[in-house]
């Protein structure tokens, strides 16, 4: 009850009158306070006028069920629906892949407030504070062959920079394969892990990293990590961003799973990828050596033109690619 009176609320234009809720879920007047006293106590900020009822004029920035829920339920029908808060765990990815292990549902969301071992790609740590940032990871159950679970970084990626710049009006951008960038700063961070048999796939999980609200950054990443907050200049409310993106993502997966490559999507990526049509440097394995980048081919490997004009595919698990001079 307290999720839909929260969305009520949200979505009225007026008051809702506490006859009107009453009414509506068939409780007293004082379940109904009683749930208004719980949101006050949150942070909400609500206004109640004798004979008009209630409405929200502030909302805080908290990632509570209630409050995500009530972004969620209604704009996708299964990206989020099952949804699983934590104010602190380790990394939402474990916590996914073991949801994924007991028989939990595709689209299963996980978020937490903090991370206390949050991880990026190739191992690297994921400063993971509390109140600022959305830490969250999906599961999936695709029918698909292993071999195209990879693609499914790039269409996340390619969903969180639509979601943000819906979102703020932000000019934000990729960086092949798991990044999102604006003003040559990391801003996102995707990590996708999944469990499969020789031909068959158990479960994929998807993790996000989104610097909201960060003002400032541990001193050796402050110099390459931007926040959301620092580029516009106010505060982001996490949960909208939590449940456009979902709603994006949703749309952009089953997209994918109707062509089974990145061809749909293929020209939108490249215009948003930062490293396209750039000189960039490939680190892996073996010495790192300079290509021109030209951006995703159909199954979202990075075509680069080599000195000698030869053009071959990067595979992401790999290598990584950084600019001639820096990050980007």
């Amino acid at each position: 009850m307290k999720t839909d009176i929260l969305k009520l609320l949200r979505e009225s234009e007026s008051y809702v009158s506490g006859q009107q809720l009453c009414e509506h879920f068939g409780v007293s007047r004082t379940a109904i306070w009683k749930v208004m006293q719980q949101l006050k106590e949150e942070g909400y900020q609500i206004e109640a006028v004798r004979n008009k009822g209630y409405r929200i004029t502030e909302v805080p920035d908290i990632m509570t069920r209630e409050e995500l829920e009530s972004r969620i339920s209604g704009n996708t029908k299964w990206a989020g629906q099952c949804l699983y808060v934590y104010a602190e765990t380790d990394s939402t990815n474990i916590r996914a892949k073991q949801l994924g292990e007991t028989g939990a549902p595709h689209g299963t969301l996980v978020l937490a407030d903090r991370q206390s071992a949050g991880r990026g790609r190739r191992g690297r740590n994921w400063e993971s504070p509390e109140g600022c940032s959305v830490y969250m990871s999906i599961l999936l159950r695709p029918e698909f062959t292993p071999d195209k679970a990879s693609m499914l970084t790039l269409v996340m990626a390619y969903s969180v920079a639509k979601a943000l710049k819906g979102c703020t009006g932000l000019d934000v951008q990729i960086k092949w394969p798991n990044d999102i960038v604006i003003n040559g700063k990391k801003l996102v961070g995707i990590l996708t892990e999944m469990s499969t048999e020789i031909d068959y796939i158990n479960h994929v999980v998807v993790g996000v990293g989104i610097n909201v609200n960060t003002e400032i950054f541990p001193e050796e990443i402050a110099d390459r990590a931007t926040s959301l907050r620092n580029e516009c200049g106010y505060k982001i409310q996490r949960s909208v961003i939590v449940a456009e993106v979902m709603n994006q993502f949703e749309q952009d997966y089953e997209m994918f799973l109707k062509k089974k490559d990145l061809s749909w999507l293929r020209e939108k990526y490249n215009q948003l990828l930062v490293n396209c049509k750039k000189e960039v440097v490939i680190h892996g394995a073996a010495e790192p050596y300079s290509a021109y980048a030209l951006g995703i081919n159909n199954t979202g490997e990075l075509l680069v033109r080599l000195e000698d004009g030869s053009v071959e595919a990067v595979y992401a698990g790999e290598v990584s690619v950084r600019g001639m001079f820096g990050y980007v």
